[in-house]
């Protein structure tokens, strides 16, 4: 691979910075979160360089995150999370809150334990549930890939998902251990890409762990690699990394300088 001259290096550091902060989910999902709280990360999500894709908050704040950001800010909400166990009831019912907030997203955590156990049947019943209660949000399916380590149980899980309607493959809560790897991702794009009747409308979330633009890149590429240029865009492609935000900030105002290539992976 030929190197990049630094002018080019810098360009492309930041177109990278700009897209991966209109993809951004900036998050908050501490068990003390308060309004206040909320109140500041809306208020985050909103910078000089432009908005980011989506805030994401626990259901029971999503009420209060809508009425702080605009439009073109979308809210999501987490439901069956973080433990991603087969309780229906609370999956369903936390969705149901989720969408009476007007928020217009539902990331939720598949029982990634269930699916090891080898009872997909609890897997296949539970996404279905809360895809049926929130028939018009965007729904992303949280795998938790650093779980589940394994490529076999990776691909059994985006399979699983995509049957159950899912619009997006996220890698992880970001409460365990090991969140998001290109491993993973690979596995997950790879999963989507040569699916027909997902190719060109899934999406695909890396979360957990990816703190500065240079990482955030290796997403980027990876995604256009799979599944093309087209699906750069907060439509089909996002990054769930709340601290990622100051260094995006930092390399848009020209405070960070270029790496030696910021998309090699």
């Amino acid at each position: 691979m030929n190197a990049l001259s630094p002018q080019h290096r810098t360009l492309d550091l930041k177109a990278s910075a700009q897209l991966a902060m209109s993809c951004l989910d900036l998050t908050s999902l501490n068990p003390q979160d308060t309004e206040v709280d909320i109140a500041r990360l809306c208020e985050r999500a909103q910078t000089s360089f432009g908005p980011v894709a989506a805030v994401c908050v626990w259901p029971r704040l999503a009420a209060f995150a809508r009425q702080q950001v605009p439009p073109r800010i979308a809210v999501a909400a987490v439901a069956n999370f973080p433990d991603g166990n087969a309780d229906l009831e609370r999956a369903v019912r936390e969705t149901g809150t989720i969408l009476q907030s007007g928020a217009q997203e539902v990331d939720v955590v598949l029982p990634y334990k269930h699916l090891q156990a080898g009872d997909e049947l609890a897997v296949a019943q539970l996404l279905a549930a809360v895809r049926k209660a929130c028939p018009n949000l965007l729904l992303k399916v949280i795998l938790e890939t650093g779980e589940l380590k394994e490529a076999r149980w990776i691909e059994r899980a985006c399979r699983i998902s995509l049957d159950a309607g899912a619009d997006f493959l996220k890698t992880s809560t970001g409460k365990t251990p090991v969140s998001a790897t290109i491993e993973a991702a690979r596995t997950m794009l790879t999963v989507i890409a040569n699916d027909p009747s997902a190719a060109h409308r899934v999406g695909f979330k890396a979360s957990g762990g990816i703190r500065t633009v240079p990482e955030a890149a290796c997403y980027i590429a990876l995604c256009q690699e799979h599944l093309g240029a087209a699906a750069l865009n907060a439509g089909r492609f996002r990054i769930g990394a709340s601290s990622l935000l100051d260094d995006i900030e930092a390399v848009l105002a020209g405070k960070v300088p270029a790496p030696a290539s910021s998309t090699a992976y």
